[in-house]
């Protein structure tokens, strides 16, 4: 006959969370194999004598771990995903019966406990990585990611304008990144006025009906961490990429092992940075996490983002072999002339030429910032030069040429990735199976998309729980395969079988053409 099922709740029931979750549940393995007792000591200084009791430091820990595992972004979500789980109140400690703690208490204790403390629990994870066997240390591939900050591109305000002279003095002494001088709001406005007018009817241009995946409209109007800044979050910073809107970020640095892609060093920063200013801290964070465990950094992978003169002099002075495409603006060799290094001069070299030297006149910083050697000939040896208006232009009467302080290192990584370039090659692919599927992962299931607290410190938090969540991840289902002793003889015997087949059948041929097997008639 058909069943009908009612539900009628019981005054007083008698439950074992023990016996209600199954025993090869993942949060049960979890719960036997990270052990966070040394958080207590790790906190203490966090917390008076007297007063209520707070949020246990080890399920606080354990509630962030539940939400990186999952994805979730908010600490009321959060609190309203492990408080219907059986399984995630076994892992936190919490009975059916008891309320677990309010979402605000989260976000506080999370504002309370300093980064060391995430780096530490970082550092656990990676040791236990490491005592797998899954960290080889040879190779560290570095990346970065844009993290959406939590605050909105209309809450920026117009930093306040100063007058020149007296007043930049002021700005200085005071040091205050909300203030900003009326030249350089000037001449912000007019590249952005350029630009706007420059990409007009450009693919990917913006547009007033363009929207990007978090739902901002994608503004055409051009704003700049000069003239603007955010006073919900004043550490973020308007950064954009081809084919997205504009918006406030941080910048996550990434470093990682091409063993078992597993996370070495993470750090954040601020967007407004280039790859290669990031370059020495996460070098300096992921050398620390690998001395710590007894491995040696040998070779560093990273794109052309990261190519910089200062950058590639300070992997030089720490003697890590790194494989790094030198930025777009960089000439090997400069087409007809010739550099004589000891004498730290230029010679023209070209046919029908003066053969005029270009010497060395000093060293010069650019309106971008960039500090060059400059090296000049004189007026009488070019301007009766025949070559002279299409070497030096029209009006010119004389042959400059601007070399980069660090072009000794530019010109070492050039050598590098051109004296064999079938392994640099190989370094680059190896660069981008190895990091960038990790940074996909941690953006897009690792809840590393955006971050939902404010101020750079909180967001170095965040960047350091998503990369150990994602380090566990990969501890817990990594496994050792080694093939077994019966395996290995079986192989060895099927091996010798089809030898000993091979040679017994091209002995039979051989046989068959060497020694006539016919007779010939003769009809005559």
């Amino acid at each position: 006959m058909q069943g009908k099922k009612t539900f009628t709740p019981q005054l007083f029931v008698s439950v074992n969370l023990l016996d209600l979750v199954p025993a090869d549940n993942f949060y049960r393995k979890l719960l036997t194999e990270l052990d966070l007792h040394f958080i207590y000591k790790a906190t203490q200084k966090y917390y008076g004598k007297e007063g209520q009791e707070s949020i246990d430091p080890v399920v606080f820990f354990k509630i962030l771990l539940v939400g990186y595992l999952n994805n979730i972004n908010s600490d009321r979500q959060l609190i309203a995903f492990c408080s219907d789980s059986l399984s995630i109140r076994l892992f936190l400690g919490y009975d059916v019966h008891e309320p677990l703690p309010w979402h605000s208490t989260i976000s506080r204790t999370r504002s309370l406990y300093g980064e060391e403390i995430f780096l530490d629990l970082f550092k656990l994870v990676l040791k236990m990585c490491v005592s797998k066997g899954m960290v080889r240390g040879k190779r560290q591939a570095v990346d970065s990611v844009f993290i959406k900050a939590n605050a909105s591109m209309d809450s920026l305000v117009e930093k306040e304008v100063l007058d020149d002279a007296s007043a930049f003095v002021n700005e200085l002494e005071e040091n205050s990144e909300f203030k900003t001088t009326s030249t350089r709001k000037k001449l912000v406005e007019q590249h952005h006025a350029w630009k706007e007018e420059a990409y007009k009817g450009m693919p990917n241009a913006t547009g007033k009906d363009k929207i990007d995946e978090f739902g901002n409209i994608i503004r055409p109007k051009y704003l700049s961490n000069h003239t603007h800044y955010s006073p919900t979050d004043s550490d973020a910073r308007v950064s954009v990429k081809p084919g997205k809107a504009r918006q406030l970020n941080y910048f996550g640095q990434i470093a990682v092992d091409d063993a078992h892609h597993v996370i070495t060093g993470a750090c954040s920063d601020f967007a407004d940075k280039r790859d290669s200013q990031c370059l020495e801290q996460i070098v300096e964070l992921t050398q620390e996490n690998l001395n710590q465990n007894n491995i040696e950094l040998q070779e560093l992978l990273a794109d052309g983002g990261y190519s910089s003169g200062e950058a590639l002099a300070y992997l030089h002075q720490k003697n890590i072999d790194a494989y790094i495409p030198n930025f777009g603006q960089y000439k090997p060799e400069r087409e007809g002339f010739t550099f004589h290094k000891e004498e730290n001069y230029y010679q023209c070299t070209k046919p029908k030429g003066n053969q005029a030297k270009l010497l060395f006149k000093g060293e010069k910083t650019d309106s971008k910032g960039y500090t060059k050697r400059t090296y000049r000939s004189s007026e009488s040896d070019c301007k009766n030069c025949p070559l002279r208006e299409q070497c030096c232009g029209k009006s010119t009467k004389f042959k400059k040429i601007d070399d980069s302080i660090h072009k000794e290192h530019y010109d070492r990584m050039h050598q590098k990735l051109t004296q064999n370039e079938k392994y640099a090659k190989k370094m680059s692919r190896i660069r981008s199976k190895t990091v960038e599927p990790v940074i996909g992962t941690l953006v897009n299931f690792t809840n590393m998309k955006r971050v939902n607290t404010r101020g750079i410190k909180n967001a170095n938090k965040h960047v350091l729980m998503a990369a150990l969540t994602y380090n566990f991840k990969k501890y817990l289902r990594f496994t050792i395969k080694k093939p077994s002793v019966l395996a290995q003889v079986v192989s060895l015997k099927q091996g010798k079988n089809l030898a000993f087949i091979k040679s017994v059948f091209l002995d039979l041929k051989n046989s068959f053409v060497s020694t006539p097997s016919f007779t010939t008639l003769n009809y005559n």
